[in-house]
């Protein structure tokens, strides 16, 4: 039997090479190299307006979409959406929607959001908006940042599953 923890000339990548051999034995090779043939897609967005922005809007993998961070901007208009907090949510939710849209998906293709509240307090206030959406539960995860762009009180970014 080979004894690979006292075996000094056994160096660490002969060491994970085995140990990769040994798992695509016992479970495939299709989850090793799955990903090294997955075409990434920098998508132009539906507004030509919106492409002078130094990132992408939807970024897709294989069937994941990953979206940019939404503020609460109302696009008609150029201004963040008013009634503080929840009209923020609210535009914010619209815009990602709007995105989504574009792309053939909806909400409920979103399997994870991010949420960066400007202020924590707002945490509850925000979530009454927010589940009112979100109705299939995505996972999520949620922080205050300060300092958010244009002085908005909230951004929201999802990554959906086609």
């Amino acid at each position: 039997m080979l004894d690979i923890r006292e075996n000094k000339d056994f160096d660490m990548k002969k060491k994970y090479g085995l140990i990769l051999w040994i798992t695509a034995v016992f479970f495939g090779f299709e989850p090793l190299v799955g990903q090294e043939n997955t075409e990434i897609i920098f998508h132009k967005p539906e507004n030509p307006a919106r492409a002078a922005a130094p990132f992408s809007e939807a970024v897709q993998a294989g069937n994941l979409f990953f979206l940019a961070g939404q503020i609460g901007m109302d696009r008609t208009v150029g201004k963040l959406a008013e009634g503080g907090i929840q009209g923020e949510t609210e535009q914010a939710i619209k815009n990602i929607q709007g995105v989504l849209e574009f792309h053939g998906l909806s909400l409920d293709n979103v399997v994870k959001c991010t949420v960066i509240l400007s202020d924590i307090k707002d945490f509850k206030a925000f979530n009454e908006v927010y589940i009112k959406y979100f109705t299939k539960k995505p996972a999520r995860t949620t922080y205050a940042a300060a300092g958010l762009a244009v002085g908005a009180k909230i951004e929201i970014d999802v990554i959906a599953v086609k």
